[in-house]
C-alpha cells in the first residue's frame, strides 16, 4: 500500500490534491481540523469538502481531525504508517496577513512549528518520501513594489524593459523588507524545508505560490482573493477594495495546474529546491479588471467600495516567474487562464452560494 499524506485537505490546494494522488492509486491520509472556520468564520468552513471527498474517495481515503501543532500526533500517525508513506503534501496554513498581526503566536505555530513537526515526522519514519510545502511569494515581503511600475488605466505593469518583466525569479531577494508576521511565519516554514532537503539529503520542495484559485476554494475577505470576489458579485455581498487605485496585479493559478506541478515533482523529485509557481503572464489580472470580469461572467454588478490605505506588506505588482520549473520539468504547462478560472467558479458555487451559510 502506498501513502499520501495530505495536512489541510479539506482546502483548496489539499482537495485537488486529495483527489489527484487518490486517482493515480494511493491512499489518501488527510489530515484537517477546519482551522479555517476558527481563522475567518463560518463561511470559511471546509467541512462541505470534507463530506464531498469522503463520499468521493471511498476506501482510498481516511480523514485524521488532528492538528498540526501535535508534535506527538504527527509522529504516531507516520509512525503508523512507516516507509508506506511515498508523498507529504503540506497545504495546512493560516494564511492571512490580517489574521496573523491578531494572533502572531498561533500564526507561527501553525505555519512554522506545525510544518517543523512533519519535517521531522517525515525524517524519522519515511525518509525516503517526497515533502511538498506549499509556500507563499510573501516571503519576498514588499521587495516587489520596488520596481519601475507604470500605472496604466486599469492596473499597474512593470517597465517592459525591466529583466523582470516576465516575472518574478527566485533570485529576487527575501532580505530588508516588510513581510508581515504571515510572511514571517511562511519564511521560516519555507527555509526549513529548503533546509531538510539539503542537510538530511531528504526530497522536499517549497512553491512559492501567487494567488492560489479554483472552484473548491472557500473564499472570505481575509483570504481567496478570485473566489472571494466572484462570491460577493453572485450573492450581492459589499466588497472593499483596499489601496492602489484598485489597479494592483496579482498572478492566478488553478488549483488543478499547481497539483499537476505537484505530480511531475513527485514522480521526479529533488532534493531543498524552492519553485515560484503561479499563473505567470498566462493568468494574472488586476483587481478592476478581475472586478470586471465577474461582472461580465455572472450578469451582475458588484457593490464595492473603496479603501485608501493598502494592507501592509501588499504587492502592488506580483507576476510569477516559473520558467526554472518549467526547466526541471518541460511537460509542465498552464491550462486555465483567469476568465477561465472564474466561470468555473461561477458555474459550480451557482447553487451552494444560495444556500444558508452554514453549507
Amino acid at each position: 500500500m502506498s501513502i499520501a499524506i495530505v495536512t489541510g485537505s479539506a482546502g483548496l490546494i489539499g482537495s485537488e490534491a486529495s483527489r489527484h494522488f487518490a486517482k493515480q492509486g494511493l491512499t489518501v491520509v488527510c489530515i484537517d481540523n477546519d482551522m479555517r472556520k476558527e481563522f475567518f468564520g463560518e463561511e470559511a468552513s471546509t467541512k462541505w469538502q470534507q463530506k464531498n471527498l469522503q463520499a468521493e474517495l471511498g476506501k482510498n481515503y481516511r480523514h485524521i481531525d488532528g492538528d498540526i501543532r501535535d508534535a506527538d500526533l504527527m509522529n504516531s500517525l507516520f509512525n503508523e504508517f512507516g516507509n508506506d508513506i511515498k508523498l507529504i503534501v503540506h497545504t495546512a496554513a493560516q494564511p492571512s496577513h490580517d489574521w496573523a498581526a491578531r494572533d502572531p503566536h498561533k500564526d507561527f505555530a501553525v505555519n512554522a512549528n506545525g510544518t517543523l513537526n512533519l519535517l521531522e515526522a517525515t525524517r524519522h519514519n519515511c525518509p525516503d518520501a517526497v515533502f511538498i510545502f506549499t509556500s507563499t511569494n510573501k516571503v519576498y515581503g514588499d521587495t516587489p513594489n520596488r520596481l519601475p511600475l507604470v500605472e496604466k488605466e486599469l492596473r499597474w505593469e512593470i517597465d517592459p524593459d525591466h529583466e523582470f518583466n516576465n516575472g518574478i525569479p527566485e533570485s529576487m531577494s527575501i532580505d530588508s523588507c516588510m513581510h508581515s508576521l504571515f510572511g514571517a511565519s511562511k519564511v521560516a516554514a519555507d527555509i526549513l524545508v529548503q533546509e531538510y532537503g539539503k542537510y538530511f539529503d531528504m526530497k522536499t520542495a517549497a512553491f512559492r505560490g501567487g494567488c492560489l484559485t479554483g472552484p473548491n476554494h472557500s473564499g472570505t475577505q481575509l483570504h481567496g482573493f478570485l473566489a472571494y470576489l466572484m462570491k460577493c458579485t453572485m450573492t450581492g455581498t459589499p466588497y472593499k477594495v483596499f489601496g492602489y487605485q484598485g489597479k494592483q496585479v496579482r498572478d492566478n493559478i488553478h488549483s488543478y495546474d499547481l497539483i499537476q506541478a505537484f505530480d511531475h515533482f513527485f514522480r521526479n523529485p529533488r532534493q531543498g529546491e524552492v519553485y515560484n509557481i503561479g499563473g505567470s503572464r498566462f493568468s494574472h489580472c488586476s483587481m478592476l479588471e478581475g472586478i470586471k470580469m465577474c461582472e461580465e461572467i455572472s450578469g451582475r454588478e458588484l457593490e464595492y467600495s473603496y479603501e485608501e490605505d493598502n494592507r501592509m506588506g501588499d504587492h502592488i505588482w506580483y507576476v510569477s516567474d516559473v520558467s526554472k520549473f518549467q526547466s526541471h520539468y518541460p511537460k509542465w504547462s498552464l491550462t486555465k487562464d483567469v476568465r477561465t478560472i472564474l466561470g468555473e467558479i461561477y458555474e459550480y458555487n451557482t447553487q451552494r452560494w444560495q444556500e444558508p451559510v452554514s453549507q
